[in-house]
């Protein structure tokens, strides 16, 4: 029985209506999501999301095109003759966003003063949170680091209390100048000083003055502080676990530093109206990244240590989203997670932060400011910074932070 050629073509253009149809009614229902950010609120049309979608080579989302840098420091070596008698003492405080600039900055007054370094101790936040320096970093790293640059001795000599120390402010990234009128007459005067940096900014920002101690400052803040073993075994197993999790992504992971007490702060608060925030919520930063192109099954890990309520929208959006609770050896929980020393849940985060295929900084300050430090010396420099996006016409590349796009950052200073 012959068919007709007409009756054919019908039935193809029927079912093809039909699966169009489908499509439109699946992505439309999918699309009616209401999304609100800081107060900020409209609804994604079908066809946004579908630009979203088709535009997007997943390559392009973790590429990293920056050829990695090489330090271009020279290690400066001071002869023994020229060592004072004297000593400077200083605390890590604060969290390990601090702690790589107080290293720098007590290494350059040291180096200056021709003074002895004593290794710090650290302090936490709250009163009586400390820990010894050799709990988290490698001793031997820093002395073998610094060997030649500066004299560093593990504790004070007995006969010198510490109690009589005089105290000294610094600014971070102290220049010559400020040492030789504010800090050069109290240590000749007294003989050992107690050093305190202060951070007159929240950012990292190269300057144009050249200073006869920025390779000092280099060698200290990208050359010397390294984990512990046992602490980067932890971050290491936590950062494979990611990278298991992120199979359909060639491993590639994406890390979030978004903490929920931290939006619940003052600095976080504000109108919602504006494009470019200091702090992103949840459901700002899950509409980021799905605007940009990262699809549901991207694996997300976040610097908030426990699973709160309000991270749920995000994980609606991203269900391979992660806190430390969930991805730390079991092991090792009653030590870096469940202890009274809250350094260790900070440095954890640090380091992976620093290690991620890509970091979102929901919060702008000196975490960002010295991760993105971190990641620009070892070449990973996809740090994407999020905005509210009012379409999809959009590249991951439109949101780098301008510390590498306009590299002006310090850490440009020290590598080429």
């Amino acid at each position: 029985m012959a068919v007709d050629a007409r009756q054919i073509l019908a039935a193809v253009l029927t079912v093809t209506v039909f699966v169009m149809l489908g499509n439109m009614i699946k992505r439309d229902h999918f699309d009616s999501i209401l999304v609100t950010i800081h107060e900020t609120s409209y609804v994604e049309s079908a066809s946004e999301q579908s630009v979203v979608s088709s535009s997007r080579d997943g390559n392009d989302l973790w590429r990293d095109d920056v050829s990695s840098l090489k330090q271009c420091w020279d290690k400066p070596v001071l002869e023994e003759s020229d060592q004072s008698e004297g000593f400077v003492t200083f605390s890590l405080t604060n969290g390990p966003e601090y702690h790589a600039s107080q290293i720098a900055d007590a290494v350059v007054v040291a180096r200056y003063l021709r003074a002895t370094l004593v290794l710090p101790d650290i302090r936490g936040t709250q009163p009586g949170d400390r820990i010894n320096f050799k709990d988290v970093y490698d001793i031997e790293k820093l002395e073998q680091s610094l060997d030649g640059v500066v004299r560093v001795a593990r504790s004070l000599p007995a006969k010198i209390s510490s109690r009589n120390l005089a105290v000294v402010k610094v600014p971070s990234q102290v220049i010559e100048d400020y040492l030789a009128e504010n800090v050069e007459p109290v240590f000749r005067s007294k003989g050992n000083i107690r050093l305190v940096t202060y951070f007159p900014s929240v950012n990292m920002k190269r300057t144009e003055t050249k200073n006869n101690l920025d390779s000092v400052a280099c060698l200290a803040m990208f050359g010397s502080l390294e984990l512990k073993s046992e602490v980067y075994e932890v971050v290491d197993s936590m950062v494979e676990r990611l990278k298991t999790f992120s199979r359909k992504s060639n491993g590639q992971f994406i890390a979030v530093d978004l903490r929920v007490d931290m939006l619940e702060k003052k600095g976080c608060q504000g109108n919602g109206a504006s494009k470019s925030k200091s702090c992103y919520s949840p459901q700002g930063i899950a509409l980021f990244l799905r605007k940009i192109g990262f699809g549901k099954d991207t694996t997300v890990y976040l610097t908030q240590s426990r699973w709160d309520d309000s991270l749920d929208s995000l994980k609606d959006f991203f269900p391979k989203t992660y806190t430390k609770e969930s991805i730390m050896p079991a092991d090792k929980k009653a030590k870096f997670l469940n202890s009274q020393a809250s350094e260790y849940e900070k440095v954890i985060d640090f380091y992976i932060c620093s290690q991620s295929d890509v970091f979102v900084p929901a919060i702008s300050g000196l975490f960002y400011a010295n991760v993105a430090g971190k990641r620009i010396a070892s070449g990973k420099t996809q740090i994407l910074v999020p905005a509210y996006i009012p379409d999809s016409s959009v590249s991951s590349a439109d949101f780098l932070s301008h510390y590498v796009t306009k590299k002006n950052h310090f850490a440009y200073s020290c590598y080429c």
